[in-house]
């Protein structure tokens, strides 16, 4: 990391969440088209407006296959992918539980048994229907609606590295709300589940590596003195209830930060260490409600605690 120069940062508010870039150059010019890539890939993507590519496939849902663009095609079908893989709690299909919940919207709730019962067989991954010659998808049932919330961050934080590469940018920083890609040699902070500000738990340094934090913190309301988090299983349609208040997964590419959060929260800490063991690009820092700091392995980070009211340790499992 460059330390003679000054450190300039960037800020938009795209995708409902702060965008800071930051580097090591002003440079405007550049910011401004990082900033409109960012948005390009949100209108091709989000749900939270009536008209996207997304938006048309969930319209036409048990109506007929609608085709869209490669980018939109592609992050689909890796999205079905993990959707699909055994015991996961990654799912694509999950809409209609999403919308039902709205937890961090308006009008959240919990909703009856009924309702969450009325709504699981919406969800089947396998109910979306993929046609790689033409570039379509459909989805089986009335009623379906896929969402990308949960892996969009990802592919944008990695087509960001790459543009910025393209540029010749050697150091960088991209935030996206809980992706961070970084360029050259960064440090990055681990939040403190549930504590006001920016209390940190520790840094993670980190070397051209995507940093992804999930946690049950960011999103949830409290209704009959529980909290309910935005982390849905989509095995039960409910919020995901375990030993974790968060993950973060380092890798190569944010795209499977993205993916690896998820399967992890569903997996918990020790069926999580023992998955990671055979994938050495993918590395996890557990945070529990114990406050318990659990590192699976420090291949590609180096992990500094900074609050004595955690516990550092390594995976067991």
């Amino acid at each position: 990391m460059p330390t003679d120069e000054r450190l300039y940062s960037y800020c938009a508010e795209l995708m409902g969440s702060p965008i800071l870039l930051k580097l090591y150059s002003h440079d405007e010019a550049l910011a401004s088209r990082i900033f409109q890539l960012i948005k390009r890939y949100e209108d091709l993507f989000t749900v939270n407006r009536a008209q996207s590519q997304v938006m048309s496939i969930n319209h036409a849902a048990g109506q007929h296959p609608v085709t869209v663009s490669r980018p939109v095609y592609a992050l689909i079908k890796c999205a079905k992918a993990a959707s699909m893989a055994q015991d996961s709690a990654f799912n694509l299909a999950i809409g209609p539980l999403v919308k039902l919940w709205r937890i961090g919207f308006q009008g959240h709730r919990v909703p009856s048994a009924a309702e969450i019962a009325e709504r699981l067989p919406l969800t089947h991954p396998q109910d979306v229907i993929l046609d790689d010659e033409t570039c379509s998808v459909f989805l089986a049932q009335a009623g379906m609606e896929i969402d990308l919330g949960a892996i969009a961050k990802g592919y944008i934080a990695d087509r960001v590295r790459d543009a910025l590469r393209q540029q010749g940018v050697s150091d960088a920083l991209i935030n996206l709300g809980g992706n961070v890609h970084t360029l050259g040699n960064w440090s990055v902070g681990l939040k403190k589940p549930f504590a006001p500000g920016d209390a940190l738990i520790g840094s993670i340094e980190v070397a051209s590596q995507s940093v992804v934090t999930s946690g049950v913190y960011e999103r949830y309301f409290e209704q009959d003195g529980k909290r309910w988090h935005h982390i849905l299983d989509p095995r039960s349609g409910y919020p995901l209830d375990n030993e974790l208040d968060s993950v973060t997964i380092i890798s190569a590419n944010s795209l499977d930060g993205d993916i690896w959060t998820t399967l992890i929260y569903g997996l918990g800490v020790e069926k999580g260490c023992a998955a990671l063991r055979h994938h050495e690009d993918i590395e996890a820092i557990f945070v529990t409600k114990n406050r318990d700091v659990i590192l699976s392995s420090q291949r590609h980070f180096r992990f500094s605690l900074l609050d004595d009211s955690y516990r550092l340790t390594g995976c067991t499992a």
